[in-house]
């Protein structure tokens, strides 16, 4: 594990996780679960499996650095790598990458993002040591792929080579990348059998990502290179700052994932979501005989189906004839949506946020 270095990309604000989710606490530092625990630190405690906790960084927005330490008080100050700005994922990683390759040039990355939910933690270590063998032996750039169970159009989706019988565990070459498809062709893919779901976690050697870096987007990783030697020094939050401010807007799967030929897939079988919405929580959550999932000690359901409700323990809720919907009350903020309307959340907060501003501060 010594040359093993994982970045959490911990920056998101959460939009669709609303009203839990704000701006000022989005949901990878909430209890969606009602476990005592957040995403972040879930996320965390996983990864210490997979590398020392010295060797654990955050990369997340300098608004959210007292969030990190206040969850995670044992971390030091220099595994909290903050952005200024969001640019996306390409940038970040150019930057985590170009900081641990000048402390050490031989570590392998595992890149995870913090809101995931991964039930089958063992298969997810188990699935990783693999992704890390095969990004050991040679200089190839690896994804955890996850075995689609319906034609998600949320999801972007990764086309492997097929040949013979796919197991979980297997690598695979990667032929395309396709970013969230419209339910027609999702549900080709589901059908095809050799696609399956991009999860956004990566692992390589950072000589390997920053070589892609160097040939499919030189600028942004001259901006971040090591080689300009302000990294572990009293000047690498202002240099870091300077490079977000002018640095492209850009994902890493656009800048690089999408263009190169090295890519392999690690086929994986454990119990994922991103968690994007409050529907793909519902289906992780513990369901009673009607359906509901329900988290809040104090919640009567009266002839109410398959809804999803989260409200505060101190709160005393009866809620009757409902179905199929989201029931969310978190900081003066109730929300009561079918779930068949959950895309169009955005949408709906717009007008809120401008006669309400201060609920969304």
């Amino acid at each position: 594990m010594e040359n093993n270095y994982c970045i959490i990309m911990a920056g998101g604000i959460g939009s669709r996780f609303w009203p839990m989710s704000t701006p000022n606490k989005p949901k990878q530092f909430l209890d969606v679960l009602g476990i005592g625990k957040s995403l972040l630190q879930m996320t965390f405690e996983r990864l210490t499996k997979i590398a020392p906790e010295t060797q654990i960084y955050i990369m997340t927005n300098e608004g959210y650095v007292d969030l990190v330490k206040e969850q995670l008080p044992d971390i030091c100050t220099n595994q909290i790598l903050t952005e200024p700005r969001r640019k996306n994922t390409a940038p970040c990683i150019a930057y985590a990458a170009s900081k641990i390759k000048s402390i050490n040039p031989d570590a392998t990355l595992i890149v995870a993002p913090s809101d995931h939910l991964i039930l089958k933690e063992d298969k997810f270590t188990e699935i990783v040591q693999i992704a890390i063998e095969t990004a050991n032996k040679n200089p190839r750039l690896v994804t955890l792929g996850i075995k689609p169970t319906r034609p998600d159009t949320g999801y972007g989706y990764i086309e492997f080579v097929s040949k013979g019988d796919i197991l979980g565990g297997q690598v695979r070459e990667v032929k395309n990348f396709t970013e969230k498809p419209d339910k027609e062709v999702a549900e080709l893919f589901l059908k095809s059998g050799n696609y399956y779901w991009n999860s956004g976690i990566f692992v390589w050697k950072a000589t390997t990502i920053l070589n892609a870096l160097e040939k499919f987007k030189p600028e942004l990783r001259n901006l971040f290179s090591e080689e300009h030697g302000f990294y572990n020094t009293a000047d690498e939050q202002a240099s870091v700052n300077h490079c977000f401010e002018v640095c492209e807007d850009i994902s890493i799967d656009f800048a690089v994932m999408e263009n190169a030929k090295n890519v392999d897939v690690v086929l994986a079988n454990f119990d994922w979501s991103d968690l994007g919405t409050w529907g793909s929580l519902y289906t992780h959550l513990e369901k009673d005989y009607n359906g509901n999932a329900v988290i809040g000690e104090n919640v009567y359901m009266i002839n109410s189906t398959n809804c999803i409700v989260n409200l505060p323990n101190s709160k005393l809720a009866l809620i009757e004839g409902l179905d199929n919907h989201i029931i969310v009350e978190s900081d003066n903020m109730l929300m009561i949506l079918n779930k068949n309307d959950e895309q169009n959340l955005k949408k709906y907060m717009a007008p809120m946020q401008e006669s309400s501003p201060k609920f969304f501060e």
